[in-house]
Formats: structure tokens, C-alpha cells, sequence
């Protein structure tokens, strides 16, 4: 198993615009990793809104609901 102290040892080693590009192109995977999973959230939230499992709230109401909930857990 690579460790984080081997790998950062490694990419030390490489040229300082290689880095960089390997820090950008770190960052891009990291962009769309988080695309991709908010996506599959979305879409896992509009199936359970379709089988009657969530209902649509506007933001007021959200709050209202997570106030009554931290309130009944005192």
C-alpha cells in the first residue's frame, strides 16, 4: 500500500511543472468526482420523491421540520 509520505516523496521528485500539472489535473479529477457524486444524489432524491418516500419542501419549511426535530431531541 502506497503511503501518503511515499507518495508526496515521489511527486517531490518530479520536475516543479510537472507538479503543477499534476496539481491541476488533481484538482479537475477532484471537480468531477464531486459533479459526479452530487449528481447521483440528485438523481437518488428525485427516485425516492417519485416512490412518495420525500416530499418537496420549500426552504422555510426545511427548517421548520429540522427545528421541530432538534427540539424533540432535547
Amino acid at each position: 500500500m502506497v503511503t501518503f509520505e511515499y507518495a508526496l516523496d515521489t511527486v517531490m521528485q518530479l520536475p516543479q511543472f510537472e507538479r503543477e500539472d499534476l496539481i491541476e489535473i488533481i484538482r479537475k479529477r477532484q471537480i468531477e468526482q464531486w459533479r459526479q457524486e452530487t449528481a447521483n444524489y440528485y438523481n437518488e432524491l428525485k427516485e425516492e420523491i417519485k416512490k412518495g418516500n420525500l416530499k418537496s419542501m420549500t426552504a422555510d419549511e426545511a427548517i421548520k421540520e429540522l427545528h421541530d426535530y432538534l427540539d424533540s431531541e432535547e
